[in-house]
């Protein structure tokens, strides 16, 4: 068995993709990486979860209503053990933290972080059920 990304602090595990149009984007990514697709219903609108295989790597949503005319685009996300912590040690850091940390009900804590040349990155400590 192989590290499992979801509980492995400082592992890629989660990418998503905020866009006007997800039923485009979702098209043009299952051709170009032969990603299947799994529709969730959330409160906010569907959400595309994208399977390599069996293993989910990533979604798609559709862009909140306030992000009109931002141009869609990739947020990745690192796992963290204590996302309120890796949030101070961000500010500490020279970085900032744009949102959060916040809870994703079910999923677990989050935070958008900036570092200080710009880049945008966001940590998750994911709610693991014992």
């Amino acid at each position: 068995t192989g590290m499992d990304p979801f509980k492995t602090h400082g592992a890629f595990s989660w990418c998503e993709l905020d866009t006007p149009d997800p039923k485009a984007a979702v098209s043009f990514y299952s051709e170009l990486f032969g990603w299947t697709v799994e529709k969730m219903d959330m409160p906010d609108g569907p959400y595309h979860v994208l399977k390599a295989g069996d293993a989910s790597v990533g979604g798609v949503m559709a862009s909140p209503p306030e992000a009109k005319g931002k141009p869609p685009m990739w947020n990745c996300y690192v796992t963290v053990d204590d996302i309120d912590a890796t949030a101070k040690r961000c500010a500490s850091l020279g970085g900032k933290v744009l949102a959060g940390p916040l809870d994703i009900p079910t999923v677990g804590r989050m935070a958008v972080m900036q570092d200080p040349q710009g880049a945008v990155l966001s940590a998750i400590t994911y709610k693991m059920d014992d």
